[in-house]
């Protein structure tokens, strides 16, 4: 069973990682594998999801409420941003069902997950670098959505990333940097919460411990500091600082599976 540290340390990874975009599934496998922790279990990891998922609600809650209002009172651009929102989800909820099994096996070699951290800092680099910023959050049309859910999609495999391969493909499409995070950090809400409620009833057959309560309200908090510190970061810098993060890890990655022989 993991410790109360180790509870936290996991955490607060988890709320950080969830939303910069380095993987947060990712960091939850090396850094165990890393560090030689026992497996946390799937209640934990629901527990750290959830956190994630109290963090995008805390902040976006004014957001969240206009969008469902929108439906009443006819506000026209909060009912669009949820409409593109809606397409924007169902790739990345139908490849999920489709490759759970795959996400929970084969995609969980260290040294593919090392292939697929330094290829998307590669990407997000690039894209970032050379990407337009001339669109706002309220330019993206339901194309614009579908490119970006399908992006989406590809964040079974960890280590690369759901907000880098979201970020990446709204860059490319020329969303700014900062609504670029805010559309991502919004596209997580519906995966994150379908995902969770698909296996709360798994996790809570065990039990509920004092490791996953810990894990639970590290990973909300450490979420909420990555939210805002994302998109503060994004409006002066851009994502290269990532990109160099994602191939230093992954080249740590490397040298660690060599050693180990």
């Amino acid at each position: 069973m993991l410790s109360i540290f180790q509870s936290i340390i996991l955490g607060a990874v988890q709320g950080l990682t969830e939303f910069l975009p380095v993987s947060s599934s990712a960091h939850l496998i090396l850094v165990p594998w890393l560090l030689k922790w026992q497996d946390p279990g799937l209640a934990f990891d629901v527990a750290l999801h959830l956190g994630t998922l109290l963090a995008l609600l805390v902040y976006y809650w004014r957001q969240w409420l206009d969008m469902g209002l929108s439906l009443a009172n006819g506000q026209n651009l909060p009912r669009r941003l949820l409409f593109r929102l809606i397409v924007a989800s169902v790739p990345g909820a139908v490849i999920g069902v489709l490759l759970e099994k795959q996400a929970e096996t084969i995609f969980r070699s260290p040294l593919l997950i090392a292939i697929d951290l330094a290829a998307m800092g590669i990407a997000l680099w690039v894209v970032d670098r050379v990407g337009a910023q001339r669109r706002r959050i309220e330019d993206i049309t339901y194309f614009d959505a579908l490119i970006i859910g399908l992006s989406q999609a590809l964040a079974i495999i960890p280590g690369v990333s759901r907000s880098g391969a979201t970020i990446t493909a709204a860059r490319l499409l020329g969303i700014d940097r900062e609504d670029a995070a805010n559309f991502s950090f919004l596209m997580a809400t519906p995966i994150i919460a379908g995902a969770g409620m698909m296996e709360i009833h798994k996790a809570l057959h065990n039990g509920l411990t004092a490791q996953i309560g810990w894990g639970f309200v590290t990973s909300a908090v450490f979420g909420l500091i990555a939210i805002a510190g994302l998109l503060r970061f994004v409006r002066m810098r851009s994502y290269a600082a990532f990109s160099i993060y994602r191939i230093v890890l992954a080249a740590l990655v490397v040298a660690v599976v060599i050693a180990r022989g």
